[in-house]
């Protein structure tokens, strides 16, 4: 602008000649404005730390970078309660878990997408899209016609929501906090604002800062901030290692050049020359920057020189770069410092006022290239500055070190199965239990959000999370019919597990003994004492100890695809239901992190295996010389699993009570209650087919039967 008023003010004056020195003297102010004064430029850890605060400068982005955004809007702490079951008789507990919901503005410019999330520098969402925690996620790209979010406008109210169009912003919706101590994480974005790497140049002219830009270094991100734009001018100079010339130009490197000759007017021949100390340039250069190979985290590099003096510098660079482009920038500002000691004056004639301050020089007869840094004008001679500019430096390689990455590991999505748990710790139940284990089809899943409905799927209720991540999968081969009495050596069972790091470890007889590798088979509960590894998450168990707690009844009933789960107390999320839902379904559905709106689902029958008594066993009869028939049997409990000598089990609560029903060939059906473990049957009755079944009986209904059929194979009536 300068340059354009001083050159129509001088032409008016004093014609031609007053026109080229008007237009000198507006390419020194325009030098002038346009030239970086020292000024205070941007921090490399400015870009790290996540603000809140109301004013807070949104930078505009280049190219890739991650920066942490602005928080401008944010919902209180979410409150989810979540009742547990802790078995053995004890108290439940009920435990807290909190969500939030915030709007973090990243660019004052539009931007292509977001990559990878960091939250207190572990990844929220990885390379794949993938979300490690639950959270609904939006993200607006800044167009100048984008709507405002309808979670904002829920919250506040249609017509107070803005729309923030131009603002390229993201929005967390119910973000889980449980992973990062029940509080907003600082979060930091991968935000893809151009398509590649951008030259610091072109990114000078888009803001403005600059009016036209030589070839210049390629960025790949930055982040516009600072204190003003000569402020963001001075920061891309640096990265390009140029300067500024005519019309707020940024120069860079070697180029095209002027020719001049000195033509010695005013005396001293030919221009003088001065060299500073070899002092005054630095010995050693380290230049800083984000490096995107380690997760933009800052990166260092340092260049070095022979030769006297011991002064450092150091140089931040707020752009992301790679390490190789980094030392290169380093050696070639080492260089540049050392070059630039030589300086030389040369006198041309008044035409040399058309070689504008920051142009490239050759002075005849001195090799190499110069920079016009300064220049006077008088007695019709034009004295020109200029300062030696170093060659270009050839790249040179470099490695950002060891990267120790954030673990990017996928999470897959929720499996799910929900069962009817017997007691597996010798508690008696009062209601109807239900187990729900939740693993994911990849190592990354954690966990997932729960919801029962006994009724059919008409209503839902939230049942809080997950617990643990429970080594499950399916049957591929189930095992054969066996006694639950004796080891089964006969048959195998093969599964698949979720994903590839789930494994499963073989078990002496005394850690079978204590409980160990206890699994939930379809509706049968097993032990497994080998178990081999067939590859691709396939594994054949063998060794088993078939029909454990009272599910002989389920031997054999296994198919292809029903459930395998590995009990352990720590994985499982124990739900005690009322025991008006015996008989019924329960359905659950579970919701993790990567399951994207679809949860998993898992069915259960209630028959009562958790809380009904067990069949009594060991049911026999014995006739009598007289001809009737005694029977006898004996109780077990749900509580008493531990083989003693010498001991008895613990009856149900309300004593010993049992029902005996009798199915005669001829007549009608009948049943007794007896409070002992025996009963004997009439000559007469026994003198034609009886069947006959026991049932015990427990405070909440009837156990499964165990059966006789008279008379018994073998015996004369």
């Amino acid at each position: 602008m300068a340059t354009m008023v001083l050159t129509v003010a001088g032409g008016l004056v004093g014609g031609p000649m007053g026109a080229a020195i008007g237009a000198t003297l507006g390419n020194a102010v325009d030098h002038a404005i346009f030239r970086p004064k020292g000024r205070e430029g941007l921090r490399l850890s400015d870009l790290k730390v996540q603000t809140s605060s109301y004013g807070t400068q949104i930078p505009k982005l280049f190219g890739t970078m991650r920066i942490a955004g602005s928080v401008i809007w944010a919902t209180d702490l979410i409150e989810h309660r979540n009742r547990e079951s802790n078995g053995k008789g004890q108290a439940s507990t009920t435990t807290y878990s909190y969500t939030a919901s915030l709007a973090v503005a990243l660019s004052a410019r539009p931007i292509l997408g977001v990559g990878r999330i960091w939250a207190d520098g572990q990844l929220l969402r990885g390379a794949a899209g993938d979300f490690k925690a639950r959270t609904g996620f939006r993200l607006y790209l800044g167009s100048e016609d984008q709507a405002a979010d309808p979670l904002i406008v829920a919250a506040e109210g249609a017509g107070l929501a803005p729309a923030h169009r131009g603002i390229a912003y993201a929005v967390f919706e119910d973000l889980e906090l449980g992973p990062w101590g029940n509080r907003i994480p600082s979060l930091t974005f991968e935000v893809q604002a151009d398509a590649g790497p951008v030259a610091a140049g072109e990114i000078a002219t888009a803001l403005g800062a600059v009016a036209a830009s030589d070839p210049s270094v390629a960025l790949a991100g930055f982040a516009a901030q600072g204190s003003s734009l000569a402020t963001v001018a001075e920061a891309l100079a640096s990265a390009a290692g140029g300067w500024f010339g005519e019309g707020s130009a940024l120069h860079c490197g070697t180029g095209d050049a002027v020719m001049v000759e000195d033509a010695g007017a005013g005396g001293g021949g030919r221009g003088n020359r001065s060299l500073a100390a070899a002092t005054s340039a630095p010995r050693t250069l380290t230049l800083s920057h984000y490096d995107p190979a380690r997760d933009y985290q800052i990166g260092v590099q340092r260049a070095g020189r022979a030769g006297t003096g011991l002064r450092e510098t150091r140089i931040e660079l707020p752009a992301a770069i790679d390490a190789g482009t980094a030392r290169t920038l380093a050696e070639a500002a080492l260089l540049r410092a050392d070059t630039e000691r030589e300086r030389r004056s040369v006198r041309l004639g008044w035409e040399a006022l058309a070689v504008p301050p920051g142009a490239r020089v050759r002075i005849a007869g001195t090799p190499g290239l110069w920079r016009v840094d300064g220049w006077k004008f008088e007695a019709m001679a034009v004295t020109l500055d200029c300062v030696a500019l170093a060659p270009e430096t050839a790249a040179i390689g470099a490695s950002s070190g060891r990267v120790l990455a954030a673990p990017d590991t996928a999470i897959g999505r929720t499996l799910v199965h929900a069962f009817e748990l017997p007691p597996i710790d010798d508690a008696a139940l009062a209601v109807p239990r239900l187990a729900v284990a939740a693993g994911g089809s990849a190592a990354g899943w954690r966990r997932a959000a729960l919801l029962l409905s006994t009724d059919g799927g008409s209503e839902w209720q939230a049942i809080g999370g997950t617990r643990g991540i429970a080594v499950l999968g399916t049957v591929i081969v189930p095992p054969g019919p066996a006694l639950a009495r004796v080891e089964d050596r006969r048959n195998s069972v093969d599964v698949v597990l979720g994903h590839d790091g789930m494994q499963l470890d073989d078990a002496d007889v005394s850690a079978l003994d204590r409980g160990a590798n206890l699994a939930m088979l379809g509706d049968e509960l097993i032990q497994f004492a080998h178990a081999q590894s067939l590859g691709a998450g396939h594994w054949r168990l063998s060794g088993l100890w078939r029909g454990r707690r009272g599910t002989e009844h389920a031997i054999g009933t296994q198919a292809p695809g029903d459930r395998f789960v590995m009990l352990d107390t720590d994985t499982l999320a124990l739900v005690d239901l009322p025991s008006s839902a015996l008989g019924g379904q329960a359905s659950v559905l579970a919701e993790g992190a990567g399951d994207a709106g679809e949860p998993a689902a898992a069915e259960a029958g209630l028959d009562g295996i958790s809380l009904l008594p067990l069949a009594p066993v060991h049911f026999a009869a014995h006739r009598l010389a007289d001809g009737s028939v005694q029977l006898r049997w004996t109780r077990r409990s749900r509580s008493d699993w531990r083989w003693q000598d010498g001991g008895d089990v613990t009856p149900e609560p309300g004593g010993e009570r049992y029902r005996l029903s009798v199915t005669p060939e001829t007549g009608p059906a009948w049943s007794v209650d007896l409070l002992a473990p025996e009963v004997t049957l009439s000559a007469a009755l026994c003198a034609q087919s009886l069947g006959v079944e026991l049932r015990q009986i427990g405070t909440a209904g009837l156990s499964r039967a165990a059966t006789l059929t008279l008379p018994i194979s073998g015996e004369t009536p």
